[in-house]
């Protein structure tokens, strides 16, 4: 067993320096030649070690238990965390260690914030490999390792349970190996689509690809100091807007819609509430900003980009919502306690996950008016198991109690108590930007190293869904 998780681990790795390829391609083309070392040693030294130990294994069928798909799992998002800060470290672009895991990080969990104060003074490659970070975690990289190598089919579902999101996981095709695939295919595709709209809509190629790689991960990096608000452009703001609302859907959704299933599409639940989210959160707050835009069209436009990054995690910003009204800063604050959907790129606690809690809450309401009624949830039209409210309740208890800690454990650095519970329930739910000193015009570099490394491991356990980290330090799971 300890064989085989050494050589998943070195095939993962060796897949993520593969994606080096696209920096290293950017900086010769840029002229960038100081950064190629950076790039290449790491590189090189990936793939070798992936070839040699798949090789190595190759007559050994791989099987693999839960205990030892959690381990590879976390091991693999650990490593490549820290692979992917050697660009960052050793270009001298993110001088300081801690800085650069923090950034490569927040860029492979999909957070999107960062301790850069000049962005734009990066190499153009840095930049691009910053958001391509994004790219290789918003849909998984142990589904990616899946679908490229089928050699690892065996036992495939257990690394992607350990990895995907949302309270049920399940297989869209009998193996998982054409699940992976099918959906790293929708996931390139709309990137491609959208990396082409924005070029048309004025940015530069390598910008453009840079922005859909932060859009469909809902990661939200930025080549540009002041983000999406740089350009002050409405045509890039909409395609934006739609690529992550397009994100923040469950990717299970859009299987459906090619292969002709709309009936699945039309039952469920989860994308019902989601767009309802959005639309009656942008409409308010739309009307209450409108005293600050020229228009009705463009306190929309502002409105609905900040409710969609924030509901998406993607964590983009046009505007400084924190200069707001107080009244949208408080629907803003709630989407905080939302996210995308299951099965998205999106973080958060998931909108299925609310949506349960709130039927279960209405379905206890008439328990107490009818003590002798049998009352369940319905879910995509179909009766819910009472196991699923259980799994959902159990998180939420771990959510907040991580939200908690992670407060308690930034206040005893310092920092005042509404910048860290606003900090500490970002880096969770993946969003990126918080409120007061960590606001959307802000950065993480003051914060003190040590907070740093705690929030690695926050935005890590987040992008996970908490089990897949918190279990290691339960004793049961290391008991025979």
């Amino acid at each position: 067993m300890v064989f085989t998780v050494i050589r998943i681990f070195f095939a993962i790795n060796g897949i993520v320096g593969c994606t080096f390829l696209i920096p290293v391609l950017t900086a010769l083309a840029c002229r960038e030649y100081q950064v190629l070392p950076s790039f290449v040693i790491p590189m090189t030294t990936s793939i070798v070690l992936a070839v040699i130990f798949i090789i190595a294994g190759r007559k050994t069928k791989i099987r693999l238990n839960n205990r030892s798909a959690f381990i590879v799992v976390a091991l693999a998002w650990i490593s490549a965390s820290l692979f992917s800060a050697i660009p960052l470290y050793a270009s001298g672009a993110i001088p300081r260690l801690a800085d650069a895991v923090f950034e490569s990080t927040s860029g492979f969990s999909t957070t999107g914030a960062t301790i850069l104060n000049d962005i734009e003074s990066l190499p153009r490659s840095i930049n691009l490999w910053r958001c391509e970070t994004h790219w290789l975690g918003g849909m998984g990289i142990v589904a990616l390792t899946v679908a490229l190598l089928p050699i690892m089919g065996v036992g495939g579902f257990q690394l992607i349970k350990a990895e995907t999101t949302g309270p049920e996981k399940g297989k869209l095709t009998p193996k998982i190996t054409n699940t992976a695939k099918i959906l790293w295919i929708l996931y390139v595709s709309m990137t491609a689509v959208e990396t082409l709209l924005l070029k048309i809509a004025g940015m530069d190629f390598i910008d453009a690809l840079s922005h859909a790689f932060a859009t469909l991960s809902t990661g939200g990096f930025s080549t540009k100091n002041a983000s999406i608000g740089y350009y002050k452009s409405a045509p890039i703001d909409w395609i934006i807007i739609i690529f992550m609302f397009l994100a923040g859907i469950n990717f299970s959704l859009y299987y459906y819609l090619f292969t002709g299933k709309l009936s699945e599409i039309k039952k469920d639940s989860e994308m019902k509430v989601y767009i309802a989210i959005i639309v009656a959160v942008s409409l308010t707050i739309t009307a209450i900003e409108l005293p600050r835009y020229s228009s009705v069209l463009q306190s929309l436009r502002f409105s609905t980009f900040q409710v969609i990054t924030l509901i998406t995690t993607t964590g983009f910003s046009t505007a400084d919502y924190t200069l707001w009204h107080p009244a949208s800063q408080v629907l803003i604050f709630m989407l905080f306690f939302i996210g995308g959907s299951s099965g998205s790129t999106s973080g958060g606690i998931k909108v299925i996950r609310i949506t349960i809690v709130a039927k279960q809450l209405y379905n206890e309401v008439k328990r107490m008016l009818h003590p002798h009624g049998v009352f369940s949830i319905r879910i995509n039209q179909r009766a819910g198991r009472k196991d699923v409210v259980f799994n959902v309740t159990a998180f939420l208890f771990a959510y907040f109690a991580l939200i908690v800690i992670s407060t308690f454990i930034s206040a005893l650095a310092g920092i005042d108590i509404f910048t860290s519970f606003t900090a500490s329930t970002s880096m969770l739910g993946n969003f990126g930007p918080a409120f007061n000193k960590l606001g959307p015009s802000c950065n993480y570099s003051w914060l003190p190293d040590a907070i740093k490394w705690w929030y690695c491991f926050i935005m890590l356990t987040g992008r996970l869904e908490i089990y897949t980290m918190l279990i290691f330090f339960f004793p049961s799971f290391w008991k025979k």
